[in-house]
């Protein structure tokens, strides 16, 4: 039996008009497609037609294992992430379950494009992305990677910034960047990028714990020449204007 091709796709943040023309194509061209609960609703009108399989969080491995014995039945599957599937996505577990199958992995817009774009333009010189999850790495190490980012001064985007069982790390993360970095640095606070309920915050490193950060939020800690203007965040690449 000819095996079915696998495709790992970026659905970016959820609104169909954010979504890559390859990843909709895709989506309506499998026989099934694979996901977690929440990302399946974000596109359910557009698989009606489809075979879906859908599971809760923490069981990516089994996904993955679905995916491939779907695959084996001769069945083309797409397996479906939010933002890019490749950035703290399904691509990379599923490449390494691999058992010779054709895979194709496409890309979507991750959380910190996305939330940069409602911010303004934060992310136009060197910047990084930083987890605060440590479901799957020590905290010790990303506390060192923050400091690293913040002794560099690189624009850093902070993911899963603060979850109900997770509410100290966020802070601990703040700490870090004032050791390095002036109060007055410039932060972006992003709720559901590009999704309904929006809601986008410019504040500074002194004050952002003001606000409200969950786990639907994106970080944006500014270099040393981030500004605000006109109620945009700005990362100025070096020209002359």
């Amino acid at each position: 039996m000819t095996k079915g091709k696998i495709y790992v796709v970026g659905l970016g943040p959820g609104n169909h008009e954010h979504m890559s023309y390859k990843a909709m194509e895709v989506i309506k061209s499998v026989d099934v497609v694979v996901g977690y609960k929440t990302y399946i609703e974000l596109i359910r009108e557009l698989i009606s037609d489809k075979e879906i399989v859908v599971s809760g969080m923490k069981k990516e491995v089994d996904r993955c294992n679905q995916v491939l014995e779907i695959a084996a039945t001769g069945k083309d599957v797409a397996l479906v992430s939010s933002g890019d599937a490749g950035v703290y996505g399904m691509a990379g577990i599923m490449l390494e379950m691999n058992e010779d199958f054709d895979i194709e992995i496409v890309p979507g817009i991750t959380s910190a494009n996305a939330s940069a774009s409602s911010l303004g333009a934060p992310l136009m010189h060197d910047f990084c992305v930083i987890s605060l999850s440590d479901l799957l790495t020590d905290w010790e190490l990303i506390k060192k990677r923050i400091e690293c980012a913040a002794i560099g001064d690189f624009v850093t985007a902070i993911y899963n910034p603060r979850s109900k069982g997770r509410q100290t790390q966020i802070v601990e993360a703040r700490d870090i960047f004032m050791k390095h970095k002036s109060k007055d640095t410039v932060v972006g606070i992003v709720e559901n990028a590009k999704r309904e309920g929006e809601n986008v915050t410019i504040t500074t490193l002194e004050n952002m714990l003001d606000y409200e950060i969950n786990m639907f939020t994106t970080v944006i800690v500014g270099n040393s020449n981030t500004f605000e203007k006109e109620g945009k965040m700005v990362t100025p690449r070096g020209y002359k204007v």
